[in-house]
């Protein structure tokens, strides 16, 4: 029986000393190849091929042990896609626990109130590690590939700063602005003042983006607003710059020439009446908010004091005033 006990005894003491290697292992810093190691962890990819692809990486350690530890310690599954960067210092434990927290290196897409769909494309394509996706596609199969057939892309994009992983494709970005541009005007659409001669969402987000463009104070936003329902009310055409310039496109050479106002376009709001067919531009929230709850005001027209801030006026004999003033300088 002696025998027999000091058997189990030896097992018992290779089994503390297993268990006590295990705990020092998981406690211990990686060797790592590098300084920083980076990996981006596609969706579905399971925990054995995660071990593997860090080791592949730069960690130096064995996959089969690092697989083992993220099954034994029960979180294996809940290991998160995206792009993560490790640096000296890490060890196992803290290996795992930053993949089950989703504490990845994040990249941001910043797209500004006032821009044109053209340079929305454009800063995609700069985005550092964003997937180009889009690239070769054409606006309408983007917008299809959206859920929304059909539309033209002009500002149905919400701008704002979209941090996203390394690796992701741009579409998936784009989603999410679109996503949040639909979320903002339906949301603002049910706050709208009552009587707008608006017929539907669509037309709000049309003239929130002339009233991003032509708003240069933001204390004059509602008032700029103000205007064009006014002018929509009594069948004046909107006469705003920014639409033609849009219609223009390339051929626009940062002056806005007299035959530019005079020439048709399905935008020069100067030969035809109404809203321009698109958005000219992604309209920000507070335009957004102007366009569907503007100032209570009776203006018809407005020039620019040449502060950023605006003039507004009731009648044209006022409006005139006001340009001799500060456009003439009279």
């Amino acid at each position: 029986m002696k025998w027999l006990l000091r058997a189990v005894l030896a097992l018992l003491l290779m089994a503390a000393l297993a268990a006590g290697a295990v705990w020092q292992w998981l406690r211990s810093p990686l060797d790592l190849a590098a300084p920083s190691v980076e990996l981006s962890i596609e969706s579905g990819t399971n925990p054995a091929e995660v071990a593997r692809a860090w080791v592949a990486a730069g960690v130096q350690a064995d996959a089969r042990w690092l697989y083992q530890w993220f099954k034994w310690s029960g979180q294996a599954k809940q290991i998160r896609a995206g792009s993560y960067e490790v640096h000296a210092g890490i060890t196992p434990r803290a290996l795992l626990d930053k993949m089950v927290r989703g504490d990845q290196v994040l990249e941001q897409l910043r797209l500004i109130e006032g821009w044109n769909w053209r340079q929305v494309r454009a800063a995609m394509a700069a985005a550092p590690n964003l997937k180009p996706r889009t690239a070769q596609m054409g606006d309408a199969e983007i917008m299809a590939a959206l859920g929304e057939p059909g539309a033209a892309p002009e500002g149905r994009f919400f701008p704002d700063t979209y941090a996203y992983s390394r690796g992701v494709s741009d579409l998936t970005v784009l989603r999410r602005a679109h996503e949040a541009m639909k979320r903002r005007l339906a949301a603002a659409w049910g706050q709208r003042a009552s009587g707008l001669p608006l017929k539907n969402v669509d037309e709000a987000l049309v003239l929130a983006s002339i009233v991003e463009k032509e708003t240069g104070a933001a204390s004059d936003r509602s008032k700029v607003a103000a205007v064009f329902m006014n002018r929509l009310r009594v069948g004046m055409p909107l006469q705003t710059d920014p639409t033609v310039i849009y219609g223009l496109g390339e051929a626009y050479d940062g002056n806005l020439h007299k035959r530019d106002l005079t020439t048709d376009t399905p935008y020069n709001t100067y030969t035809r009446a109404g809203l321009p067919p698109t958005p000219i531009a992604m309209p920000g929230a507070a335009s957004l908010q102007a366009a569907l709850n503007p100032a209570a005001v009776k203006s018809l027209y407005f020039v620019s004091r040449g502060d950023g801030s605006s003039e507004f006026s009731d009648d044209l004999s006022a409006h005139n005033r006001a340009v001799n003033k500060y456009i003439r300088g009279k």
